[in-house]
């Protein structure tokens, strides 16, 4: 399908951004429920609040972009990206847990993937009123307010910074900080290293808060897609331990190991 939106990647990021605020909003509302959740066959658990994100967004795509492919975490098991071209990748609420405990740091996060590659991508922390998306270009919002518009003068452009001289700021899992990311970050140049939660990992190394994000575990693709694609926009990169692009499309969905950068990479 070829929809105008699906060739101009900065507006498809807003779209996105404008689809994540509206399922950021029903995560709020849902967010009494938290306390009681589900849990799924692998053990992860699922809320309201999930399940209300992921109704809004499959409805928005549905109506402006019919006919692409929209994988979520809450419908994975029922489809396949293996052979598609271009599909969406959807997480309506990265950082379950966190949000279960009470923490601000969950994320809606929203990626278009063609041909293996992120392209545009949507992460909005509605708890925290931030808002990043990026296509050809990156940006971040600071929504004022619930009916603020994102994409006005709020909308600042964002990139990676240069490596310091005092060495990598490295952002790491706050849930998943696992000794293999400990050996990594003690076998490098590392100034200081800071936890984090969900996909804001890579926001915080797109706007130069930070300078590179190891994760040397499993993730999901809907975990990293919309917040890779931020970062690519925002002139880093995402790769694995053997230093190629990390691809999507898998037939499980699955991550390995990869590293995000900031400023031109670095040494795995």
């Amino acid at each position: 399908m070829n929809h105008p939106l699906l060739t101009d990647t900065d507006r498809l990021a807003r779209l996105f951004g404008a689809i994540a605020i509206r399922a950021g909003r029903a995560i709020m509302k849902s967010r009494d429920a938290a306390n009681a959740p589900q849990y799924k066959g692998d053990g992860s658990p699922v809320t309201a609040a999930d399940l209300a994100a992921d109704a809004v967004i499959r409805r928005e795509l549905a109506q402006h972009l019919p006919g692409v492919l929209v994988i979520t975490e809450e419908s994975c098991s029922a489809v396949t990206a293996a052979y598609a071209d271009r599909f969406i990748l959807v997480d309506p609420l990265d950082g379950t847990r966190e949000f279960i405990k009470g923490s601000t740091e969950f994320t809606v996060n929203i990626g278009l993937i063609e041909h293996g590659s992120p392209v545009a991508g949507a992460v909005h922390a509605p708890a925290l009123g931030l808002l990043y998306v990026g296509g050809k270009t990156a940006y971040r919002a600071r929504l004022g307010n619930a009916d603020a518009d994102p994409f006005s003068d709020a909308m600042q452009p964002i990139a990676v910074r240069p490596e310091p001289p005092e060495g990598w700021h490295v952002v790491v899992s706050r849930s998943h900080l696992d000794p293999a990311t400990k050996e990594w970050i003690g076998r490098h140049r590392v100034a200081e290293h800071r936890p984090a939660g969900s996909s804001l990992k890579f926001c915080l190394v797109a706007e130069g808060e930070a300078d590179v994000y190891p994760r040397l575990g499993p993730t999901m693709e809907w975990d990293t897609a919309a917040g890779h694609a931020v970062l690519s926009a925002a002139g880093g990169s995402v790769m694995d331990l053997d230093g190629r692009p990390m691809q999507y499309g898998k037939p499980d969905f699955r991550n390995g190991s990869f590293i995000a950068w900031g400023k031109g990479g670095g040494t795995i």
